[in-house]
């Protein structure tokens, strides 16, 4: 079966410029890559067609050549066309795979070892949660060596490429049909090396050092916040990307108040009087604000009212959530002897009217329930 044409494989015209070749190629190699066609033999096909057009098409000999005699050029062992592969092929598509797709894996060498990102726990209070505030934190870290810029060598010098793997970071060896492919021994990957390393960072580009860094937290932040500041972690390895710093809040229990998503709860005990004649009581909002709340006559343990948007500011908003009092009655304790008095002579008074309906009906039920195991 004849091979298509190079220039049509890969949807180009022949005058086609290198630009247009990497994009042509970047596209359908992300399009028919095996990875994103599982168990698809015609992708995969046209995934091994595109990179061996690309293979040809992107080295000048070779391309002049092609444009020349075709696929004949590369016969008789001549290259990817003696047999539809070459023994230098799995090399060439590794450069391949490092110009076209290195930038999103970090790179393959040449000074691009990233700073780790590094982590803070902070607390902060409820109050603070509420109303936002502006911290300063110090973080200790690594960063960017003021003597040599983030380079790692001397003043008046510079990284020069590593000989061993010439600045790629990675050795390959071929063996047999595979090559195999190991970090640079001689640069551990960076791609350069330093001949005269400088004083202050020994030729690592980078110091150790406690940084201060003003951050905003807004309001409304729940617990475990995560805020990410941007190139606010550990230095990259001379001169590589720096890391991020990533804060995560806890917010403190708060003595008063329990906190669900944006809104608040809050528990008030109040006497057996207030409870049962009615009555205000007033209660604190988290802005520090009071609010009073009435209670109807007969007032029942765990009732819970709601004050509307008194609870939680939310995050990147205006509003706000509610905030939740539950009442709870408190029986009275350390009576005196009058006291006792009246609360029995109040006991004598209701005989006959249904003053406490729930335990009255409680205890109802009680009766029957032992009258029916008698029966």
């Amino acid at each position: 079966m004849a091979k298509q044409d190079y220039y049509e494989t890969l949807d180009l015209s022949r005058g086609a410029g290198e630009a247009d070749l990497k994009k042509a190629y970047r596209k359908l190699a992300m399009q028919y890559h095996p990875d994103r066609n599982p168990d698809d033999a015609g992708a995969e096909r046209k995934f091994k067609e595109v990179s061996e057009a690309y293979a040809v098409l992107r080295d000048a000999d070779k391309r002049a050549a092609y444009d020349r005699f075709g696929h004949a050029a590369f016969e008789n062992g001549g290259g990817p066309g003696a047999g539809g592969f070459d023994s230098n092929f799995g090399a060439g598509f590794a450069d391949i795979f490092d110009e076209m797709f290195g930038e999103f894996m970090g790179g393959r060498g040449g000074g691009t070892q990233r700073g780790a990102d590094l982590r803070f726990n902070m607390e902060i209070s409820l109050e603070e949660a509420f109303e936002g505030k502006t911290a300063e934190i110090r973080v200790p870290s690594s960063v960017s060596c003021d003597s040599c810029a983030g380079t790692g060598a001397a003043k008046g010098s510079s990284p020069v490429t590593c000989g061993a793997c010439k600045g790629r970071g990675r050795m390959r060896a071929q063996q047999g049909f595979f090559t195999i492919e190991r970090t640079c021994p001689n640069c551990h990957g960076v791609g350069r090396v330093i001949e005269r390393p400088c004083t202050g960072c020994r030729g690592a580009g980078r110091v150790e050092k406690t940084k201060s860094l003003k951050i905003n937290i807004p309001s409304g932040v729940e617990d475990g916040t995560r805020i990410r500041l941007t190139g606010e972690g550990e230095a990259g390895v001379r001169g590589a990307a720096p890391g991020d710093l990533y804060i995560f809040l806890a917010v403190r229990p708060h003595r008063l108040f329990q906190r669900d998503g944006a809104d608040i709860y809050c528990r008030a005990p109040i006497p057996m009087t207030t409870a049962s004649l009615g009555g205000t009581i007033e209660v604190p909002a988290i802005d520090g604000s009071r609010a009073r709340i009435t209670l109807p006559p007969g007032t029942q343990s765990n009732r819970r009212f709601r004050l509307k948007d008194k609870g939680m500011r939310i995050l990147r908003s205006n509003a706000r959530g509610d905030m939740y009092i539950e009442v709870t009655i408190e029986t009275p304790v350390n009576l005196t002897k009058r006291q006792k008095e009246l609360l029995q002579a109040f006991e004598e008074a209701g005989k006959g009217r249904r003053t406490s309906p729930e335990s009255e009906g409680y205890f109802a039920r009680v009766k029957e329930f032992w009258d029916d195991l008698t029966e």
